[in-house]
């Protein structure tokens, strides 16, 4: 069954076209990984799928969907007095939710006590991902937007918090929309692949879409795109 459905979509800025009619229908429990270059419309995707920004065409989300979203960055004043518990009670008590699902989802973040207490300002990349996604996670949704939720990331926290995401789409059954630069963490966990580049220029399974000629379309033939395996850049001649 289709949790989303998309039919010509178009997002333009004044006379910029950045995505232009694209279609699409994702199923429940999919995790769909969105690639594609620097501008090629991926974050500006997720926010029309949101709502958060203007769009012309259709986007149909299915009933009973609850929406959680990670976006890439929030850059947060290392002066600012206030933590995760402060921001997770002040959500709570919006949503009325009971302290036990609080407490749930700081436990399926793998939030220490430590972190939960830290000023926002002074978490490590890796710890401030975490949070982000345990805030996501108050309401119980049964979709999650990921907006590249390891840009900033090194190799480690990259790879830890990519295990987290995918425990939760088993664990909690979320049907995840993740956009990464990733090639190779795209393979490893995506069921399927939208290629973007303002337009559609593939969707699939990981094995349609990431081959060698469908990398060069998106990409260009002499662009480079990011392969995790050796943190080196990699494009075919």
């Amino acid at each position: 069954m289709e949790v989303l459905s998309i039919k010509n979509l178009t997002v333009k800025f004044d006379s910029q076209t950045v995505i232009e009619n694209l279609n699409l229908s994702v199923e429940w429990g999919e995790n769909l990984a969105v690639i594609g270059p620097n501008g090629s419309g991926k974050t500006v995707l997720l926010k029309a799928l949101l709502g958060i920004i203007r769009y012309s065409g259709e986007v149909h989300w299915a009933s009973g969907v609850k929406i959680g979203y990670v976006p890439q960055k929030i850059d947060a004043d290392r002066y600012l007095p206030v933590n995760l518990l402060d921001l997770m009670k002040a959500k709570s008590e919006i949503l009325r939710l009971d302290k036990k699902e609080t407490k749930s989802v700081l436990e399926t973040a793998e939030i220490s006590h430590k972190v939960l207490s830290t000023p926002v300002g002074h978490l490590s990349g890796g710890q401030f991902q975490r949070a982000l996604i345990a805030f996501a996670l108050l309401g119980s949704p049964n979709v999650i937007l990921f907006d590249e939720p390891t840009a900033s990331l090194d190799q480690l926290s990259e790879e830890r918090i990519y295990e987290l995401v995918s425990n939760l789409q088993k664990k909690r059954d979320i049907t995840v929309l993740l956009v990464s630069h990733d090639l190779s963490v795209v393979s490893q966990y995506a069921t399927k692949v939208l290629c973007l580049n303002k337009e559609r220029i593939c969707y699939g399974t990981p094995a349609e879409a990431l081959r060698p000629e469908i990398l060069d379309e998106l990409y260009g033939r002499h662009q480079k795109y990011y392969q995790h395996g050796d943190h080196k850049h990699s494009s075919n001649k």
